[in-house]
């Protein structure tokens, strides 16, 4: 069984998990407790030099990055659950598109407009308003071309969802919860939200969307 080294409610942990759950695979939660810092203490560095979460023990083969452990779950299990990653060249190039596509045009606009919303306040910081307006102001075109990329195609890579869509489901998610202003993005786009809706109430992700 798969040891996953994480925190129930944070977004890599819960995306490692999701991972597992589309794939059939049976893991085990260890809690790292991220209010005592455990995930900086030495008997953790030594294994995640980053002091971040998760990583996986999968017998005795130590992984970190959650994209990396989705990679490597997916690879060694090919034939189990959902496939997720291509194998023919020409559906693998256009997977590894959609997925510098969440990356680099929406991961890299919304994890700090999470960062700022979310964690900042849960650590009794106020939110940097202006910073999440420019970022806001950043990603509303990437969004257009989501919803024109999916006014031809099911997902992002294709008519098969792969890992690029289910990427985007931890910190969508947060930020379609931020409140109606942040839903209205999604909702106003009308390929992008019928996409979200149909991602978001996959089984494997409400299995794991309040803790992994």
């Amino acid at each position: 069984m798969v040891k996953l080294y994480g925190f129930p409610s944070t977004t890599c942990t819960r995306f490692v998990a999701l991972i597992c759950k589309e794939k059939n695979i049976p893991y085990e939660l260890i809690h790292v407790n991220l209010a005592k810092g455990e995930q900086k203490q030495p008997a953790f560095t030594a294994i995640q030099p980053f002091g971040q979460i998760p990583y996986i023990d999968d017998e005795g083969f130590i992984l970190y990055e959650s994209r990396a452990i989705a990679r490597y779950l997916i690879k060694k299990y090919p034939n189990e659950g959902t496939p997720l990653i291509p194998s023919d060249p020409k559906a693998e190039a256009l997977f590894e598109q959609a997925a510098s596509i969440e990356a680099f045009n929406f991961t890299a606009f919304v994890a700090p407009i999470i960062a700022e919303k979310v964690f900042n306040p849960y650590f009794g910081l106020p939110p940097n308003e202006e910073r999440v307006s420019e970022l806001l102001a950043s990603l509303l075109p990437k969004l257009d071309a989501y919803d024109f990329i999916l006014s031809k195609q099911k997902y992002l890579a294709g008519d098969s969802v792969t890992l690029a869509d289910l990427a985007h489901l931890p910190y969508g998610t947060a930020f379609y919860e931020l409140g109606a202003d942040f839903a209205e993005v999604f909702d106003s786009r009308p390929n992008l939200v019928r996409w979200w809706k149909d991602i978001s109430n996959r089984p494997a992700w409400l299995a794991v969307k309040d803790g992994a």
